[in-house]
């Protein structure tokens, strides 16, 4: 096919698909055999669905009869594998104890991407349970799955826990994907694979179907190698049921979109040494040259400050949710969260290789939603991070956004001691439930690093109109070239 996957977005695809330089099964085909090729390299997709090719060839038929759904008609897309699909792929979590579990129906997510005439290529693999089983984890790392790898250094992670979608969009084994994330699970393997992730307002898209971890924070999003491509996306999943019309967040992709905006700086867990300071300032220096004003802050709550406080609402609504999960399933699953950890335990060889199961333990023991430890623990978490956190520099210093570098270079792999994070600043927004979007900005040694704005409930639009013109100035995304390692 003459056509370049690799330097391809949504947008220029379907520009190929309208203008019939391009057909849908051509372009299945080419992602499909680009996955033979690339992903025993990667391990970025757990499992290919078997009627991808029928789906485009509907599309195709389709679009001569003139029925075009929309700008993601004919378009190949993965979703993380612990969103429920009715059909013959499984939804696993990455688990070994879901192996052979297939739903009868589609999350809402999955049937909205349906409903706008995507091709549902794949699903990827993930961080088991979403990262919720170890402190000490290897983020990408499934008993289901095994490991993924980053595609720009293939010693290094991927980041987690949406790491296959991340590896799958940045090594162009799709055209986009959807993560989850209830604390940094888009933002972190979008800027650690040099995409554009949109995590949305805690509310904004349905998570029916989603393997939960916590209500209070989990939401599903976009990863895509544009900013454009990911309000596409964003669109099509935030259709409701009561109506077949999609959201529409293109109009706010505006190259002006950083002009008179004020924007807070805040340099968190930044280590001077990594490199990922410098490109922080390269980034203010853009964002101040587009005509923002940029304040720099200095209050906000550490990631220390909050987490044994997240960690317990995070613990307490994973046993109610995931324990609602499994007890619908047939009997030869585990049931509960307690039949989960017995599996686990016998089966202790191949799923806990490496590292065991600690914060499925600790959830298990925990408190109940309804306790009041867990109530005064969301509410110190609030009030940390919206209340004396975000909020007041958001409404006194009349901000727009606040800037962060989003996390880490990525690290080597390790599956004896785990991830060796030098930070995040997704607790701001998953703790508050506020959206943010995650952009290329730079390299470190030829490693991705992205920076995120976070704004108030249901600004998704600011986001979408900041990321746009940053990206359109910066044009730091580079496609991986699939070293085995980094010299630094």
């Amino acid at each position: 096919m003459d056509f370049d996957l690799e330097s391809a977005d949504i947008t220029t695809i379907a520009r190929a698909l309208s203008d019939r330089v391009l057909s849908s099964v051509e372009l299945t085909e080419a992602y499909i055999s680009r996955i033979e090729h690339l992903d025993p390299h990667i391990n970025a997709v757990l499992h290919h669905n078997p009627t991808a090719l029928e789906t485009a060839q509907q599309s195709d038929h389709d679009r001569t009869k003139g029925l075009v759904r929309g700008p993601l008609h004919g378009i190949p897309i993965m979703i993380k594998d612990n969103l429920d699909t009715g059909d013959s792929m499984p939804t696993t979590a990455g688990s070994l104890a879901l192996k052979d579990h297939y739903q009868s129906n589609d999350a809402d997510v999955v049937r909205n991407l349906r409903d706008a005439g995507v091709v549902l290529l794949g699903k990827t693999n993930l961080s088991e349970w979403a990262n919720f089983r170890s402190t000490r984890s290897s983020s990408g790392w499934s008993s289901l799955g095994g490991q993924t790898r980053n595609p720009y250094a293939l010693d290094r992670s991927p980041g987690g826990s949406s790491s296959g979608s991340g590896a799958a969009v940045a090594a162009s084994l799709c055209a986009g994907a959807i993560g989850t994330e209830t604390d940094g699970s888009i933002v972190g393997p979008s800027a650690m694979n040099g995409l554009v992730g949109i995590k949305p307002t805690v509310g904004l898209v349905s998570t029916q179907g989603i393997i939960p971890i916590s209500s209070s924070q989990d939401t599903a999003g976009p990863i895509t190698k544009t900013v454009t491509d990911a309000a596409i996306i964003l669109g099509a999943i935030t259709s409701s049921s009561q109506s077949a019309t999609s959201a529409d967040y293109t109009p706010y992709l505006n190259p002006a979109g950083l002009k008179h905006k004020r924007i807070g700086s805040w340099r968190s867990f930044l280590v001077e040494t990594d490199g990922v300071a410098t490109v922080f300032d390269d980034a203010i220096s853009v964002i101040r040259s587009a005509g923002a004003e940029v304040v720099e802050l200095n209050t906000l709550p550490s990631q220390h400050a909050v987490r044994e406080n997240e960690m317990t609402v995070m613990s307490a609504e994973f046993k109610h949710g995931l324990n609602a999960y499994l007890s619908a399933l047939p009997p030869y699953f585990p049931n509960n969260l307690t039949e989960l950890i017995a599996f686990n335990r016998e089966r202790s060889r191949e799923v806990m290789a490496y590292f065991q199961q600690e914060l499925l333990e600790r959830s298990d023991s925990s408190c109940s939603i309804y306790d009041q430890e867990y109530r005064s623990a969301r509410s110190k978490s609030i009030q940390l991070v919206r209340t004396n956190g975000m909020d007041p520099h958001l409404s006194q210093k009349k901000l727009d956004a606040i800037l962060v570098p989003t996390t880490s270079t990525p690290w080597k792999i390790d599956l004896v001691n785990g991830d060796n994070r030098n930070g995040s600043s997704a607790y701001l927004a998953a703790v508050s439930g506020y959206p943010s979007i995650t952009v290329p900005a730079g390299h470190v040694h030829g490693l991705p690093v992205g920076v995120s704005f976070i704004t108030r409930p249901w600004q998704e639009p600011v986001l979408i109109e900041i990321a746009y013109a940053f990206e359109l100035l910066t044009q730091a995304r580079r496609p991986p070239n699939f070293k085995m390692t980094i010299q630094t």
